[in-house]
């Protein structure tokens, strides 16, 4: 999938190298092309990253993509320059302007505080109540998986023993839904969180169904029953070394962190990790953006394609 993105965003060398196929915004310009919408609500530390992480995944299908990258407005990012948000991102109140085929809300390393502690969380309740209305589907990852849940259901997160770190085994309830499509019965998923949500929470609420749960039973991937909202609740867009990075960085604050279960061969950090995960990333984000987006979105954006007005 040709992804429409700014000529200088530096994720684009990079996936350049990788042949993944990047089309600038000059070019996508003369093609008689209705672009997907997609807007990423980056709330992760490390936010160059994670744009080539998941820009990386969404470029995998033969459609061209129109990405605009989301920051919340009145928090100060410490990790990523504010030049680089200031040239490449949108502030959060400039979502509401738009309408969007795709949203994905990322993940962020406040789970140990409580939500409405967070000083971006009711823009981003904002944001998720407009996603309901303006977005045909909303992928929630990781702890924005926990922030929907409870936002959009009042499911609470609940803390566990000690961190879930590692590559888990991850099992299928359901065999034929279009976004575990070509998924192996058993698949692996990156995860680093001190938090989940339980299983019993989930099943109460009539609109959400459980696809799929880790080796301790727990909710890996939930979905609402048309498919608006999709919840994942690891990291597939994880590149490689992250959890070694993760890893090395907490250990070296001295901070109680044990080594990733499942991803350095013989459980030994001295050892490359191997990466087990990269064929099921490329499925799930293909699939999302084929039936869940693609599939369910009008050639043109109109009041009553979401639902609204009298048509066309």
């Amino acid at each position: 999938m040709p992804i429409k993105i700014q000529s200088d965003l530096p994720a684009r060398s990079i996936l350049e190298h990788e042949n993944i196929f990047v089309m600038t915004e000059k070019r996508a310009a003369t093609q008689d092309i209705r672009p997907l919408k997609i807007a990423i609500v980056n709330l992760m530390p490390t936010k160059e990253a994670t744009e080539t992480q998941l820009l990386r995944l969404l470029g995998n299908t033969p459609l061209q993509i129109d990405i605009s990258l989301v920051q919340m407005e009145g928090h100060v990012s410490t990790h990523t320059a504010e030049d680089h948000l200031e040239k490449f991102y949108i502030p959060s109140s400039e979502v509401f302007q738009h309408k969007y085929d795709g949203m994905i809300i990322t993940g962020a390393p406040v789970e140990q505080m409580p939500f409405e502690d967070v000083d971006y969380w009711n823009d981003l309740c904002d944001i998720m109540d407009f996603a309901r209305e303006n977005v045909f589907s909303t992928l929630y990852i990781c702890w924005g998986a926990q922030a929907g849940l409870y936002h959009n259901y009042g499911i609470k997160k609940l803390p566990l023993e000690k961190k879930l770190f590692g590559i888990f085994p991850n099992h299928k309830l359901i065999q034929a839904d279009p976004l575990l499509r070509g998924f192996d019965d058993e698949f692996p998923v990156p995860t680093s969180r001190h938090t989940t949500v339980s299983k019993g929470s989930v099943a109460k609420v009539r609109d959400l169904i459980v696809l799929a749960e880790n080796e301790e039973g727990e909710p890996t991937l939930v979905k609402s029953t048309k498919g608006h909202d999709v919840y994942m609740m690891g990291h597939l867009e994880y590149d490689t070394e992250t959890l070694s990075k993760e890893y090395f960085r907490d250990k070296a604050k001295n901070l109680p962190i044990e080594v990733p279960k499942h991803y350095f061969p013989e459980n030994n950090p001295e050892k490359k990790p191997l990466n087990t995960w990269r064929s099921t990333a490329h499925l799930f984000f293909s699939n999302w953006l084929n039936y869940y987006v693609y599939q369910e979105t009008p050639y043109s954006f109109t009041d009553s394609a979401f639902g609204w007005g009298d048509g066309i």
